[in-house]
């Protein structure tokens, strides 16, 4: 049976194991004829008797039964003949592709590669652009960031400007209304001291009249002028005492002019005065 090698390799190889099976072979039995010729002979020993022992004859043995004829052994079933393996089929050989046909798949090639590399740059482009729009976006961020909190700043400065004017105008006013209220109450002092001091001097003026009972108490409306002379005097209750009531009346006039403060913007309290007069005051 003859074998169809594929390729010349596999030959050569067959060629080469067989060679080495025969080498092998061949050394093996020229160092087993050398081990044969140089292996040493044994000692011979030889025993020398004198005189031969005495020879004992055996005893006769029974006679042994016949033996069994052997019984013919059965004769194995003949093994199955495998079929011989089919001979392995021939690789079809490579046809070599004719050159425009490799002239093609190279130009296919080289434009794949060269869509891959300008996928690939225009990847990076769009990612190199996403990047510098991220950073663009976020750059923006920061600045609206920092101009909200610079506003916030300017807005949180006003209003503690305007709450220190707020405070300090409260203040002022709180001042002012403190002002006008010593000044309100200096003037109604004052305008009280005067009362007083034209009350007093009507009173030195007064003659009670004899045989006076109680303490009755009348009434007044004067009007004055500006440099303290008595323009009117109107009896506004009577003290039931008629003559009581007509000294009071004539120490009003006898009593002018009446005394009033340098200030002239306080005349308005004084144009119309109401006195009143109890003989035990």
């Amino acid at each position: 049976m003859s074998y169809a090698y594929s390729t010349p390799n596999e030959k050569a190889i067959s060629g080469a194991l067989a060679l080495a099976m025969h080498v092998a072979f061949l050394v093996l039995m020229v160092l087993g004829v050398s081990w044969q010729q140089t292996r040493p002979d044994s000692a011979v020993v030889v025993d020398l008797w004198a005189s031969l022992p005495p020879l004992v004859q055996p005893e006769p043995e029974p006679p042994k039964p016949a033996p069994e004829p052997p019984k013919p052994e059965p004769k194995p079933a003949p093994k199955p003949v495998p079929p011989p393996p089919a001979p392995p089929k021939p690789e079809p050989k490579p046809v070599p592709k004719p050159d425009i046909e490799l002239e093609k798949e190279r130009k296919l090639k080289e434009q794949r590669e060269a869509e891959a590399k300008r996928a690939a740059e225009e990847k990076k482009r769009e990612e190199e652009k996403k990047r510098a729009e991220a950073k663009r976006r976020e750059e923006e961020r920061l600045q609206v960031e920092a101009k909200r909190r610079e506003e916030e700043k300017k807005i949180a400065a006003l209003k503690a400007e305007q709450a220190k004017e707020a405070a300090a105008r409260r203040e002022q006013e709180e001042a002012l209304r403190r002002l006008a209220a010593e000044q309100a109450a200096a003037q109604q002092r004052l305008i009280d001291e005067y009362k007083r001091r034209i009350r007093d001097k009507i009173r030195r003026f007064i003659v009670e009249p004899p045989n006076l009972q109680g303490n009755p108490e009348v009434e007044f409306d004067v009007v004055v002028l500006p440099g303290g002379e008595v323009l009117g005097v109107k009896m506004k209750k009577s003290s039931a005492v008629a003559a009581y009531d007509g000294a009071v009346e004539r120490a009003i006039l006898k009593a002018q002019p009446l005394p009033l403060p340098d200030d002239q913007a306080l005349f308005k309290d004084f144009r119309e005065l109401t006195l009143k007069f109890r003989p035990k005051e």
